[in-house]
């Protein structure tokens, strides 16, 4: 069982298209208030980021942000949360993200979101963390990246068990849920002779 404190969640700097994924994002912000988790996110104050952020924060939950001086003006870093640590890289803005989560959701989101995720997921397959990790699936907006995982199994380049690694609902509660009683799976080592 995994008892989430807080919980990193990566999204987008743009709303998206569909007014269901600002609404998801703030489903999910006020969900984390209720269940008291501190919401660690990129610090900006629009899209998906502010959505979820802002909704935290409404409902009385605590947000920390983590943002890089180069990003301030870019994403509108948000002054009224809980807290905002500035940082001046994009890698220390992921690792301090990672270390201050118990757990990581991605929303609907653009190429940075992608990489954060599968960074974060890298890390759980190398043994670095063995946190939970989770897709909101939002109107199937995951579908086509979660075929390409499906497919690198189906191809041999991720193994199967490693394919656990990600957990995935297109409902909130129920995804939390799932990462609240996610238990990492031993998992082989990624790299043995025989496998080179």
């Amino acid at each position: 069982m995994t008892r989430l404190k807080r919980v990193c969640v990566f999204c987008g700097s743009s709303p998206g298209k569909d007014p269901a994924y600002a609404q998801a994002a703030r489903s999910m912000g006020r969900l984390l208030a209720a269940r008291d988790i501190t919401l660690v996110y990129g610090g900006g104050r629009v899209g998906m980021m502010g959505a979820i952020a802002q909704a935290t924060l409404d409902a009385a939950g605590k947000v920390i942000g983590v943002i890089p001086e180069g990003l301030k003006r870019k994403e509108l870093a948000s002054d009224d949360l809980t807290e905002l640590r500035v940082v001046q890289t994009m890698h220390e803005r992921k690792q301090m993200m990672a270390d201050l989560a118990d757990g990581f959701v991605a929303l609907p989101g653009g190429f940075g979101t992608f990489e954060e995720f599968c960074e974060i997921v890298t890390w759980a397959q190398l043994g670095l963390h063995a946190k939970p990790c989770g897709l909101l699936d939002v109107k199937n907006y995951y579908r086509g990246l979660l075929g390409l995982f499906d497919h690198a199994v189906g191809e041999g380049f991720l193994k199967p068990e490693f394919r656990v690694l990600v957990l995935t609902d297109p409902d909130p509660g129920r995804l939390l849920d799932a990462m609240e009683a996610y238990r990492a799976p031993v998992l082989p080592r990624w790299l043995t002779p025989e496998a080179i």
